[in-house]
């Protein structure tokens, strides 16, 4: 059984439709981050695991995940609750990890529709990359929020950020401790209805993402 590990807060509109599509063999994770749209209850009836976690922040999501994932199993998943990935790519994710050709499997989002990637959202992403091949040698295209880790591996780095800077801090501390990086392409879908992006779908959420990834790229 491989974990999936989906940080979560007012998705409910996304739960049913994505755990529906959970592959065979990949248990889903719902890590709560303060929902108020009865996220927590749409998780459990449709048959996930939920945790609640009261320390806000994307990054604080996925530690809770992580520790609360199987530490016998060894690969785990992470992966955006709110419909924007198919859980029936994670195979691919997983894969170059448990085969022992990668210490961690990222994703590189390939938009399938107009619309999808906000330039602005896209430029930003770009930029932050191409800082992180620049500073590790790591040939990365995304900051994705879709990845596959051993999880023993993952909490050896000994990550600190529990915000939005949480992604970008793996990356930099996956380059400095030598890990071999695997670029997959995954189809970047529209976010299901009823939902929106903590980063780019408001001023602030997005003002919060760039201080805080920010503050990672100034250690």
């Amino acid at each position: 059984m491989t974990d999936v590990v989906l940080p979560c807060r007012n998705e409910a509109p996304a739960l049913p439709g994505l755990l529906a599509r959970m592959p065979a063999g990949y248990r889903a994770i719902v890590v709560d981050n303060g929902s108020t749209d009865g996220s927590a209850a749409v998780a459990r009836a449709c048959g996930a695991e939920v945790i609640a976690v009261a320390e806000p922040g994307y990054g604080a999501a996925v530690h809770a995940g992580v520790l609360g994932a199987d530490p016998d199993d060894g690969v785990l998943c992470v992966m955006d609750a709110d419909g924007s990935f198919d859980p029936a790519q994670l195979p691919a994710m997983v894969r170059p990890v448990r085969d022992g050709e990668a210490e961690l499997a990222t994703a590189r989002r390939r938009p399938v529709g107009r619309g999808v990637w906000p330039w602005h959202a896209r430029a930003g992403n770009a930029l932050l990359a191409r800082r992180i091949r620049r500073t590790t040698g790591l040939r990365v295209h995304d900051i994705g929020p879709m990845r596959a880790v051993r999880r023993a591996d993952l909490l050896a780095l000994g990550l600190r950020d529990r915000r939005f800077g949480y992604p970008l801090e793996l990356l930099i501390a996956a380059g400095r401790a030598g890990w071999r990086v695997t670029e997959i392409d995954v189809d970047y879908l529209p976010r299901a209805a009823g939902t929106r992006s903590k980063v780019t779908g408001t001023t602030l959420g997005t003002a919060r993402a760039i201080r805080d990834m920010s503050r990672v790229l100034a250690r």
